[in-house]
């Protein structure tokens, strides 16, 4: 039964790139807090007050853009809390203006960063939490997915050769430099890489010339836009090798689909936090679909939609939200969130109690009930713009097929 909320609105807060070159995930990182927060309202809201979500465009993500973003938050519009998806470049100045009001903010920028700023100073960062997996968990969970691949029969690599292409980002780089340490102990061999490429870029073909040279069983790139991605994988079919091709995140987007089409089947891409397959997942899935139409991607707006819920059932909990400068309200708002395990669409938010980030499954905890599963997908319908769930057990939905660019003879 909806109950409608009758007290003053709670404001939270957004920053979300919706303009620039993550423009495509920062609509869908909108569309999730509009969601969640629909539904808590049409739940009676926190304690009878309703929430009314404030967004802000961080347009590049630099870190100018975002600490304005976050200051025009808190000092005009007085938000209890800050909600959104990634914002790639400000690595993590955007805490301190968030920490002198004392507020909440979940964001998801899936970074290493993250744990070392929040054990610097748990106090002042009482309230900074990360939804997701830090990005280093993204390289060693790659090398275990394509050794679980190779051990498991599914695939026969033509060699233990491995080629990593990074883009230019911190981000990236941290998850190539993840994946070239966790090589040798897994029986790969790096033969290229990893080579950093300036981006953004549309331009891969020379890179991809020397990855050709060395005739890697799997190439991965870690750049994340979905445009550059996308070119990546048009330029790579000019003369695809037998390798398993890898692009890091932005290759699960709709965008990347709609550009390389049928070039795109075969394609492996993962995420630290992604749509599951199950019934809870389909069901939010449809409504999303619904209520934002067939060209939206509820694969990336799960994430904003997840950390709105459950800062609302924290809030709750806590006995209300809390506005800039109610530190001891806020402090009780972050003890819950660390204290309570959250099944949301995406698998379960538990976070560590020191680094306050998600912790992932399969690569640090090894129980599925206590992690956010590290899903991979594999483009097997372009047209249907559908992502095949192939791992981690007991999460895949469907089985690894080889790339249609692979010679059965390899």
């Amino acid at each position: 039964m909806s109950t409608s909320p009758q007290g003053a609105p709670i404001p939270i807060g957004s920053m979300v790139p919706l303009s620039g070159p993550s423009a495509a995930d920062g609509a869908e990182f909108r569309k999730g807090v509009m969601l969640a927060v629909e539904e808590v309202n049409a739940r009676g809201g926190i304690h009878g007050r309703p929430l009314s979500p404030v967004f802000v465009d961080t347009k590049h993500q630099s870190a100018d853009e975002v600490v304005a973003a976050a200051r025009k938050l808190i000092e005009i519009h007085n938000v209890h809390a800050i909600i959104n998806g990634y914002n790639i470049g400000p690595q993590n100045s955007e805490y301190e203006p968030i920490a002198d009001a004392g507020i909440i903010y979940i964001h998801h920028n899936t970074l290493l960063q993250h744990h070392d700023t929040i054990l610097s100073d748990p106090d002042r960062y009482f309230g900074c939490f990360m939804g997701d997996p830090a990005d280093y968990w993204y390289g060693q969970g790659f090398i275990k997915f394509i050794s679980w691949l190779r051990d498991s029969g599914q695939w026969k690599p033509q060699s233990n050769r491995i080629a990593i292409i990074s883009g230019s980002k911190p981000y990236s780089i941290v998850i190539a430099n993840a994946m070239a340490a966790a090589a040798a102990q897994f029986g790969w061999k790096l033969a290229f890489g990893p080579h950093i490429v300036a981006t953004p870029t549309t331009d891969w073909r020379d890179v991809l010339a020397q990855v050709r040279a060395v005739k890697p069983a799997v190439i991965a790139n870690t750049h994340f836009y979905a445009g550059d991605l996308a070119s990546f994988q048009l330029q790579f079919m000019e003369q695809p090798t037998n390798s398993i091709v890898y692009l890091q995140y932005g290759a699960m987007h709709q965008s990347f689909v709609d550009i390389a089409q049928d070039k795109a089947v075969g394609v492996i891409v993962s995420t630290v936090i992604g749509l599951l397959r199950d019934d809870i997942g389909q069901r939010f899935a449809r409504r999303y679909i619904q209520r934002f139409g067939e060209g939206s991607t509820p694969q990336v707006g799960c994430q904003s939609y997840g950390a709105v819920h459950h800062y609302a059932i924290a809030a709750c909990i806590a006995g209300g939200a809390g506005a800039p400068g109610a530190f001891d309200q806020n402090r009780a708002v972050a003890r819950a969130l660390r204290e309570t395990i959250y099944r949301s669409v995406a698998g379960i938010i538990r976070y560590h109690p020191d680094w306050q980030a998600a912790a992932p499954y399969p690569d640090y905890v090894h129980d599925p009930s206590l992690g956010l599963p590290h899903l991979f997908y594999q483009i097997q319908d372009w047209k249907k713009g559908a992502l095949a769930l192939i791992a981690p057990e007991p999460y895949n939905t469907e089985r690894f097929v080889a790339p249609p660019w692979i010679s059965p003879d390899s």
